[in-house]
């Protein structure tokens, strides 16, 4: 087993999550008869580049498949975002008419149809044809139905079809070859074009133990450092970094090609440092991780088995990879939550891999009223609760990860 950047040995193992099912491998009720696959969740870190990542016993199309039931749209403070970021991109770059703008991992077209909108011409990139068949016919945008990488990169050059901006939001993660993958951003980016990722920070992940961001469609788990080292590998340079509280906590970078005038800001070589000292670069910092990790599915359990004696009703929201992380890890089934609820009408009528729990429309709980609700995607609790509370008034919320917190 080697690193998927630098080939170094991976010998140090960052956490290990026992076995599970793919995350977003939801299952219909026949196929509850079947035997499910379950891979291990082994993660390892790299002490040559220190790039956190699973071992692959998986393949990307195994996991993105056609049937892909993440849909972007569902969550407003994600449409809030995109549409944040497009507002404020067009404005620092000064796109207009004139430009190209490509997203790899369009979704359903949550982001670029902000782009179509103010005349851009742009071009999406999204291998699951679920996803990629929303966007075509909800916006009428143009989708490329392929992996992205550096064969596809080749074809879109040579075609003439290179990029003054190329957006990539929470893909950078999930690619199993990350040296072909931004060997294709370099390939097709125009010589004064600008490159922006988003991914959740590595820091965040270990500062406040977000193991249920784990999973397989992840790959890799990324600080600013190692992010650095793989776009520096292919002639591409970070020359501006925004810290988000998305996910958890996020960076969206900004990169170029290595030979742009334009200076690398402040703001880089604040968040490095702050990353060294933390000691990203050291494995110190990722030894007790797995232990926090076991703290909190034990506190989870013990609050989940005293709930359930003391005859009080519990449900779950949110059908979100995240919560299948939780669920599985934590050996946690219909016994102890019967239910989980979600407002994507894709996942609606299925059930969660591994755990089974019957995934139902948010209307269900107006009958139910459970006493507790446990939210399995805690980045978006305040939409959650906004959402609910009217129709949930004396339900108390609460969430495991990043700690267990009654919330309301």
């Amino acid at each position: 087993m080697t690193c998927r950047h630098c080939h170094a040995p991976l010998d140090s193992t960052f956490a290990n999550l026992a076995f599970a099912p793919p995350s977003n491998a939801y299952l219909t009720k026949s196929d509850l008869l079947c035997a499910e696959t379950y891979y291990p969740l082994d993660i390892r870190v790299c002490t040559n580049c220190w790039l956190v990542q699973t071992i692959d016993y998986t393949q990307a199309s195994d996991l993105f498949t056609n049937s892909y039931a993440y849909f972007s749209s569902t969550s407003s403070t994600w449409l809030q975002h995109a549409e944040s970021y497009v507002g404020m991109i067009v404005e620092r770059l000064s796109l207009n008419n004139t430009c190209f703008v490509i997203e790899v991992a369009s979704n359903d077209g949550y982001l670029l149809k902000n782009f179509q909108e103010l005349e851009i011409p742009c071009l999406g990139i999204e291998p699951t044809l679920s996803t990629a068949s929303l966007s075509q016919e909800n916006y009428n945008l143009s989708v490329i139905t392929e992996f992205f990488g550096q064969s596809l990169a080749s074809r879109l050059a040579s075609n003439n079809q290179t990029a003054d901006l190329i957006i990539g939001n929470n893909v950078f993660a999930h690619v199993p070859n990350i040296n072909d993958f931004t060997a294709g951003l370099r390939t097709v980016l125009k010589p004064n074009g600008v490159i922006t990722l988003e991914f959740p920070h590595l820091l965040q992940l270990l500062i406040h133990t977000q193991f249920d961001t784990i999973y397989h469609e992840h790959f890799s788990y990324l600080s600013l450092y190692t992010a650095r080292e793989v776009l520096k590998k292919h002639g591409l340079r970070i020359f501006d970094v925004d810290e988000l509280e998305t996910h958890g906590g996020s960076l969206r970078i900004y990169a170029c090609h290595d030979n742009d005038p334009r200076p690398t800001n402040d703001s880089v070589y604040s968040l490095l440092n702050r990353e060294s000292v933390y000691g990203l670069q050291t494995l110190i910092a990722y030894s007790s991780f797995q232990t926090k990790v076991e703290e909190i599915k034990h506190k989870l359990l013990r609050f989940l088995l005293e709930l359930k004696f003391s005859g009080k009703t519990v449900a779950a929201y949110g059908a979100a990879a995240k919560g299948n992380t939780l669920l599985n890890f934590s050996g946690i089934s219909t016994d102890l939550i019967p239910y989980v609820c979600d407002a994507s009408p894709a996942k609606q009528g299925l059930y969660l891999p591994g755990s089974h729990l019957p995934i139902k429309h948010p209307e269900y709980l107006i009958n139910d009223q459970p006493d507790y609700l446990l939210i399995l995607p805690w980045n978006l609790s305040l939409e959650i609760i906004s959402q609910l509370r009217p129709i949930l008034p004396e339900t108390k919320f609460f969430t495991a990860v990043p700690s267990l917190k009654i919330l309301s």
